[in-house]
C-alpha cells in the first residue's frame, strides 16, 4: 500500500480524529473510504459528460419518458 501525506484544515483534522475514536477505526480507513466514494462520483460525472458531449446522442425529454413509463 502507498504512503501519502496529507494537510487537513485543522477543523476537519478535529473531527476525523473524533470519528476514529468514537468508532475505533483508524483515521486512514476513514480518508481511503472518502476517497473511493469520491472517486466512483468522479467517474460517474466523467461518463455523464462524455454523454451530453457526443453529437450523436439522442436526447428524450421528460415527458416522453413518463409517457413511455406510463406514468401519469
Amino acid at each position: 500500500m502507498a504512503v501519502q501525506s496529507i494537510r487537513l484544515p485543522e477543523e476537519i483534522a478535529e473531527r476525523l480524529e473524533a470519528l476514529a475514536r468514537e468508532t475505533r477505526r483508524s483515521k486512514s480507513s476513514f480518508i481511503v473510504e472518502a476517497l473511493e466514494l469520491y472517486l466512483a462520483e468522479r467517474d460517474d460525472l466523467e461518463i455523464a459528460l462524455a454523454r451530453l458531449r457526443d453529437p450523436g446522442a439522442e436526447w428524450v425529454d421528460h415527458e416522453q419518458v413518463k409517457d413511455d413509463l406510463g406514468l401519469e
